[in-house]
């Protein structure tokens, strides 16, 4: 049924070359609306160039007619369409984001796609979503408390409620759980089943396969800017897939529907 619609996103023959380099090589992939999927590979993957694509920080070289990209099968958009569409949360908007700026007005900031605030333009009805979307990620105690004085996952936190008050089909995830100690980490994927299970897609990009919540269930390889394996966890995440995609000997093991890589 859901090959009725558009992939949400769809890239077709992709290359971005960077500093003389392909970081992605003729990559061809289709992601659907209500795919709960992860991106796994090792630093250098090109993971991240995927997404700054999407953010159009990188553009794609077009060798031939065939190299495209779509997002809800069309190739023009601007970024308050998008956001509807996708929300994106990645450790460079981390970066701009920790300020000395409440979390309350990150959120709020959401509805302008800036890191500053309109407040003269706020109207009740984005107050109401910024204080649904923070409830709903349980951090109301933490909402007037500056940026810069946040551990990294209350941080975090805040920027997926900034995405979530748009109410997106699909929320991207770039390295999600980097910087965060053993109780963050369990906190903030407890926080993103959360969020599948209230109906919004994720899509994890990732270097860490304990990452990969029981929900996901489809998971793709990548490796020197290509697609190195796509299909259901179980059949990708072996531990020969993972020792090939990272160049070290592992056993693949599984509790509880996590999966984990013991030295081998």
């Amino acid at each position: 049924m859901k090959n009725e619609k558009p992939p949400l996103l769809e890239f077709n023959r992709l290359t971005v070359v960077k500093g003389g380099r392909k970081v992605l090589d003729s990559l061809s992939l289709k992601i659907y609306e209500g795919d709960n999927m992860a991106i796994l590979g090792p630093n250098g993957a090109g993971k991240s160039s995927l997404i700054k694509v999407i953010t159009k920080e990188y553009y794609p070289i077009h060798a031939d007619k065939s190299c495209s990209f779509w997002i809800w099968g069309q190739d023009q958009w601007n970024v308050f369409e998008l956001r509807k569409l996708l929300g994106i949360v990645s450790n460079d908007l981390q970066a701009a984001c920790t300020r000395d700026t409440s979390g309350l007005d990150v959120v709020l900031s959401g509805f302008f796609s800036s890191i500053g605030l309109y407040k003269e333009r706020l109207t009740p009805k984005m107050k109401k979503k910024a204080q649904e979307a923070i409830d709903f990620l349980e951090i109301r105690p933490l909402q007037h408390r500056n940026m810069n004085e946040m551990s990294s996952g209350e941080a975090r936190r805040f920027l997926i409620a900034r995405a979530l008050v748009h109410a997106p089909k699909a929320l991207i995830l770039d390295e999600p759980t980097n910087n965060l100690d053993l109780h963050a980490m369990y906190k903030f994927t407890d926080m993103i089943r959360k969020i599948t299970k209230s109906g919004t897609s994720v899509i994890l990009v990732t270097q860490n396969l304990s990452d990969i919540i029981p929900e996901i269930k489809r998971v793709i390889l990548m490796k020197g800017g290509k697609l190195y394996q796509d299909g259901a966890k179980d059949s990708v995440l072996t531990s020969g897939n993972i020792s090939k995609l990272f160049g070290s000997p592992v056993e693949i093991t599984t509790k509880k529907g996590y999966y984990y890589a013991l030295r081998a």
